[in-house]
């Protein structure tokens, strides 16, 4: 008797904070650090910040990972310019789906989203 195991996708994980901002600011298009860096203050409103060290050591993992990609440009030797891969896409999107749903739950249990508190 042969026992047969049904292969499912694995679940995505959650993706940290700062790896879900930098993927976030990458999926308008290429950019370099400092561009990075200034794209994810923009997109938290001015409450986040991400210092060089956090975003080059997660740029690093995020490589290793194949969530993007550094790219060759002409204007500034001194600049590493990174890409989405396919990866980092559907990390994002999976992250974002996830969100929704968290979202979506908050707002069925009264939970505002604006102020932080119930209306309950």
């Amino acid at each position: 008797m042969t026992l047969r195991v049904a292969k499912s996708k694995p679940k995505p994980t959650p993706l940290t904070p700062a790896v879900f901002h930098i993927l976030l600011a990458l999926a308008d298009g290429e950019k370099h650090g400092y561009a990075i860096m200034k794209q994810v203050e923009a997109d938290g409103g001015g409450f986040l910040h991400m210092g060089p060290g956090t975003l080059y050591g997660s740029l690093q993992r995020m490589t290793a990972a194949g969530l993007v990609e550094e790219i060759e440009q002409s204007d500034d030797e001194r600049r590493r310019y990174y890409r989405l891969t396919g990866t980092g896409k559907q990390a994002l999107n999976a992250d974002l789906v996830r969100l929704r749903r968290a979202l979506a739950s908050a707002r069925e249990k009264g939970v505002s989203i604006i102020a932080g508190t119930t209306s309950k």
